[in-house]
């Protein structure tokens, strides 16, 4: 096996330290006492912080996003659970034709997803309300969800359901004490995964929002335009704190496997 010369070895730890600069810029300048974001900080203070758990438009931007990203995750895992058993029980001859319509979201950038939403919603007469954003979040997200749900499916022996089958058991039965507790990991995956998904998308999320709805992506966006206070690295740290939470529980809960091994495996 060929090793990695010292000049590549060089370059990829330079590489990777790179990438989480800009976060840790972010973070110094949440604690920065001006009025105005500065790195390094002249001064330091948790005032933008205290503001930020304070000022009741940051916590309700939170809370919004929370819980649209929570209802978004549940529907979207469900959709994408029944999907996959369908399809590998009843119709595994669609399942390429299915997962290309699942994953076809990947294919367009999100404004033009965005203005088709805001097409499709306004037929519906539901923009600017809490179900048009958690209905264009599923569509977003249901890629990253069907995935860790098919290969969590694929990895139950089928003759384990041919055993629970003769011995009386039926479908339902089967499928609660059987195929749930082996594809559990797949649907934590997915519960997770699209969560911080949900609760980070901003660009389609912004075509949808309403006068009473707006979530902490949107909001963020928004307050750039009228003050760049260090609030706003505040927050941002916030967030990046929450997602990477969520993360962790992630990989300890799961792991994050499913998103690298192939259908087929």
């Amino acid at each position: 096996m060929r090793t990695m010369s010292p000049l590549s070895r060089t370059l990829g730890i330079v590489f990777l330290l790179a990438l989480p600069l800009p976060i840790f810029i972010v973070f110094g300048a949440s604690f920065n006492g001006s009025a105005y974001i500065q790195f390094p900080p002249e001064s330091y203070s948790l005032r933008w912080y205290i503001e930020a758990f304070t000022d009741p438009r940051w916590a309700r931007a939170v809370g919004t996003s929370l819980w649209i990203a929570a209802v978004t995750s549940v529907v979207v895992t469900t959709i994408s659970f029944m999907a996959a058993y369908f399809t590998l029980r009843y119709a595994p001859r669609i399942n390429t034709m299915l997962e290309l319509a699942i994953f076809s979201p990947l294919f367009f950038p999100h404004a033009c997803m965005g203005v088709a939403a805001v097409a499709l919603m306004a037929k519906l007469g539901i923009v600017g309300t809490p179900g048009a954003i958690i209905l264009a979040h599923v569509i977003v997200t249901v890629p990253f969800s069907y995935r860790p749900v098919h290969v969590a499916l694929r990895s139950v022996d089928p003759d384990l359901i041919r055993a629970a089958e003769v011995m009386g058991a039926s479908e339902l039965r089967a499928l609660k004490d059987i195929i749930l507790p082996i594809c559990r990991s797949g649907i934590l995956t997915s519960l997770l995964f699209t969560g911080i998904i949900s609760f980070d998308e901003v660009t389609v999320t912004m075509f949808l929002i309403g006068p009473e709805i707006t979530t902490l992506p949107v909001q963020i966006f928004t307050f750039i335009q009228d003050d760049a206070s260090p609030v706003l690295a505040a927050i941002s740290t916030i967030s990046v704190i929450i997602t990477f939470l969520a993360i962790v529980l992630l990989e300890r809960v799961a792991g994050l496997t499913f998103f690298v091994q192939r259908s087929g495996s």
